[in-house]
């Protein structure tokens, strides 16, 4: 190493890295120790940053004389998130299967930052990767920057929770800030397929502000939408909108995943378009055909990556539909399946939302209800905005005793993700919850209202029967329990010949005497 170069003083997000003194100093002006081989790998990061280097590249500069085991790397990218406190890794990320990438603004004292060249793209990780650009202040008051760097930075910490997206840091989307861009360009240099980006202008006491998302690779706005408030508290206002915004992006950004999985023949597919496929025929809910050719696309998608947590997860899923929708005779065996992926989910990785949310689900469907309840809470904490933890913890509410406080949850859930392949889910418990409160009403009501939206949903009629065998009418009460026998006898007669695991006895008696009173024999 040149005279310059051991002279060299790195700084990047508060630290300083000073190359002749062979030090790394923590933003509180701390020494952070490290092992040499640890300093070594993050000089190297930080002479990349931006770039992925994979783990051939890394060995050749670490160890270029030496044969070491993968576990090496693993060990030294550990001592540098926990000397960076990066334990969320929003500086140093992973891209499954290829490498790393050190993504924050570096400089070396005395000069500007070591950027990507323009020309040179960064390769797309597997999953769909987004970079949320500073929002454009657009109120001509300098002093209201903040508020509009608060929303998008609200936006990227909230997109961060979910394990589904590979989300560019703060300190590299926020670099184009006040530059006009070419959105192709910025997607290239920061290796991402969507970009989001906004403005954001404040007058008296309102604020409108207005987001689009764009795909990098074809340039379609695929998602766009303007957000009016009255500005009573700044950050009310701000979480209010990040909500808004990451609500409606995180579905828009899955079916542009799904269109673009779909439109690649299956022998082609990798494990996240396999797992895309599969999500879209877990979308079309009611076929059995359906649920099966899903099941089959997330077989491939863990055979292609056995540690891949969302496809074991959307496993257990499958599991759980074939229970409760077709084949609840057997659910049993099916819930056994059920909990066995989720377990696996979880193993593959601790952190991710869904994963414990779809654990949380499978242990309350066996009875479990308690830890159902603590690994939906588990998921919420993980991530709030997450509809599938909402769902979790409201199936265990229910089917433990708590009908009111499920029914909040499923609200949530339904706020969050309105038009998800798990809308009849929701649309089902909600019926359950007013029923198990003796609202015979409000059961009836709701449950027509998934007649309406799901004709081939055999759980439907029979909430529609016992409500109105409740209510004493008993005429329209047969007729529905008619016809939850035509549209599905297997899984009604499931249903009231053996309690499911999931209900309480309790609640089990009072389903059927609802349906007793509609003229059931059984």
């Amino acid at each position: 190493m040149d005279q310059a170069a051991s002279d060299t003083v790195y700084q990047f997000e508060g630290f300083v890295l000073d190359l002749g003194r062979g030090t790394l100093l923590h933003p509180k002006q701390a020494e952070v120790p490290l092992r040499a081989k640890s300093f070594d790998l993050l000089c190297l990061f930080l002479t990349n940053a931006g770039r992925l280097l994979d783990r051939d590249t890394i060995n050749q500069a670490i160890w270029p004389d030496v044969v070491v085991t993968d576990d090496a790397i693993t060990q030294c990218v550990r001592d540098i998130r926990r000397a960076l406190d990066d334990e969320q890794q929003r500086i140093l990320k992973t891209v499954r299967r290829r490498g790393y990438i050190f993504d924050a603004k570096v400089t070396i004292k005395g000069e500007q930052r070591l950027a990507v060249s323009a020309v040179e793209a960064l390769p797309l990780p597997d999953k769909p990767s987004i970079a949320v650009l500073a929002f454009t202040n657009m109120s001509g008051d300098q002093e209201q920057e903040y508020f509009s760097d608060g929303i998008a930075d609200e936006i990227i910490t909230e997109l961060s929770r979910s394990r589904a997206l590979f989300v560019i840091a703060r300190n590299s989307s926020f670099t184009y800030k006040g530059r006009a861009v070419d959105i192709k360009q910025v997607a290239g240099e920061l290796g991402v397929r969507y970009v989001l980006e906004g403005s954001v202008r404040r007058s008296g006491g309102r604020v409108r502000v207005i987001a689009q998302l764009i795909d990098a690779g074809t340039g379609n706005h695929i998602w766009a939408d303007r957000y009016d408030r009255a500005v009573e508290d700044v950050f009310t206002v701000q979480d209010q909108v990040a909500t808004a915004v990451i609500t409606a992006i995180l579905p828009a950004v899955m079916d542009a995943e799904q269109r673009r999985a779909l439109r690649k023949p299956p022998e082609n597919l990798g494990a996240w378009e396999a797992y895309q496929r599969g999500l879209w025929h877990l979308g079309q809910f009611v076929p059995r055909t359906d649920n099966e050719q899903a099941r089959s696309f997330f077989r491939n998608s863990v055979a292609i990556d056995p540690m891949f947590a969302p496809a074991c997860s959307a496993l257990a899923q499958t599991y759980m539909r074939e229970a409760t929708t077709y084949g609840i005779r057997q659910s049993d065996d099916l819930l056994r399946s059920a909990e066995g992926w989720a377990r696996r989910a979880v193993d593959s990785d601790h952190g991710d939302a869904e994963a414990q949310a779809t654990l949380a689900r499978a242990v309350s469907m066996t009875g479990n209800h308690n830890e159902g309840r603590q690994r939906a809470a588990l998921a919420l904490q993980l991530n709030p905005n997450s509809a599938w933890a909402h769902y979790a913890m409201a199936d265990a509410l229910l089917f433990s005793g708590s009908p009111t406080e499920a029914r909040a949850a499923l609200i949530m859930a339904q706020r969050l993700n309105p038009r998800g392949p798990f809308a009849p889910n929701f649309m089902i418990l909600t019926i359950i919850s007013y029923y198990l409160e003796r609202d015979y009403e409000k059961a009836a009501a709701a449950a027509r209202r998934a007649v309406a939206s799901y004709p081939a949903l055999q759980q439907s009629y029979r909430w529609v029967a016992a409500a109105l065998g409740q209510l004493g009418r008993t005429e329209e009460a047969h007729v529905a329990l008619q016809r939850a026998l035509e549209v599905s006898p297997e899984a009604f007669l499931g249903y009231v010949e053996k309690r499911p695991l999931w209900y309480r006895p309790e609640d089990y008696d009072h389903m059927l005497e609802g349906l007793r009173k509609a003229g059931w024999q059984g």
